[in-house]
């Protein structure tokens, strides 16, 4: 006692369970990263809605890729969708990935409008049966509605009645979503505001439905080329990239992480791990290796070494940021 004061109980206790559980309450589908998880709160989360937006060429597809291979690994009685709007998707360059095409469940024809996104969402969520499931929306700027599809060529909507019938959309369904342990990614691409002088200079398309249903939303910024030679020839194979949370309700929002993605193979975890480490000044066996030092089973055994360091590691650098003693205990 100090002063003549009962001190308040200390955090500690909370907060290292907080940043070290597995949260029994919640279940979570690995990034493909383990810093990645570690800024989610744990991952990609069951039941929620996460929305990834980044520029093009920052790898946002193969992280949804990576996410339902991951999915049907920790899940393999849940059911995995893909439902692309681009026209783009690429079966031997998913397959050259680990992509589980015949896993995972998929559209002939591709999504048109934000209408027939809805009435598939709810169809799938229908036929779950208590099953886990996983459902990537790629992506949600090509969507149209049946407004807009209505309207002579030149005339434009602004987008209002797309804003409009996603947010309508998302009061329906986020129930849905979470009660049928549900996780809806929708990719998004950034658009630049005209004229913005101050404040957020990006904004992604659809309105600000997002903004209020999604519990993960995740910023891609493209960093650089990675390029690797062999005899005498150099070319690009694959990018470095950096994520941010600019909304977390799973855990703390602005944690970042960077990480490299290479070509026909997805994320490098063990050099993110190795780095992120590095950069916390903490030792590990990590001595700079990527995935051209090192075969598949010595990969694998290191990437699992680094993954439990970085959560440690974690849970003491967020742990040292917070109030030793609780306002209301």
């Amino acid at each position: 006692m100090k002063n003549g004061k009962r001190p308040r109980p200390s955090l500690d206790e909370a907060t290292n369970n907080y940043f070290t559980s597995d949260k029994p309450d919640l279940r979570f589908v690995h990034s493909g990263c383990t810093v990645l998880d570690c800024a989610l709160g744990g991952g990609w989360c069951l039941g929620r809605i996460a929305n990834i937006i980044g520029d093009k060429s920052t790898s946002k597809t193969h992280l949804a890729w990576e996410a339902l291979t991951n999915f049907l690994k920790q899940y393999p009685d849940g059911k995995a969708a893909y439902r692309e709007t681009e026209a783009a998707f690429d079966p031997g360059y998913a397959k050259a990935m680990g992509f589980p095409i015949n896993k995972v469940l998929m559209l002939d024809d591709r999504l048109p409008t934000v209408e027939a996104f809805e009435r598939d969402i709810k169809r799938y969520i229908e036929k779950l049966n208590g099953q886990p499931g996983m459902y990537v929306l790629d992506s949600l700027d090509a969507l149209s509605d049946e407004a807009e599809l209505k309207l002579e060529p030149g005339k434009g909507t602004y987008g209002a009645s797309k804003a409009k019938g996603l947010s309508a959309m998302f009061r329906k369904i986020v129930a849905s979503v979470e009660a049928s342990n549900v996780n809806l990614m929708i990719i998004s691409q950034i658009r630049d505001k005209i004229g913005v002088m101050f404040g957020e200079k990006h904004s992604r398309s659809g309105g600000h439905a997002l903004d209020f249903y999604a519990s993960h939303i995740v910023k891609l910024a493209y960093l650089g080329r990675i390029k690797k030679t062999v005899k005498g020839i150099t070319l690009p194979v694959g990018i470095s990239i950096k994520a941010q949370t600019q909304k977390n309700k799973i855990g703390f929002n602005f944690r970042d992480c960077e990480f490299d993605f290479r070509n026909a193979f997805g994320i490098d975890d063990v050099a993110a791990s190795g780095a992120w480490l590095k950069e916390k000044k903490r030792a590990s066996i990590w001595k700079g290796e990527t995935i051209d030092d090192l075969d598949k089973d010595d990969y694998l055994e290191m990437q699992e070494v680094l993954a439990a360091q970085v959560k440690k590691v974690w849970a003491e650098v967020e742990t040292s940021f917070l109030p030793k003693w609780s306002k209301y205990g």
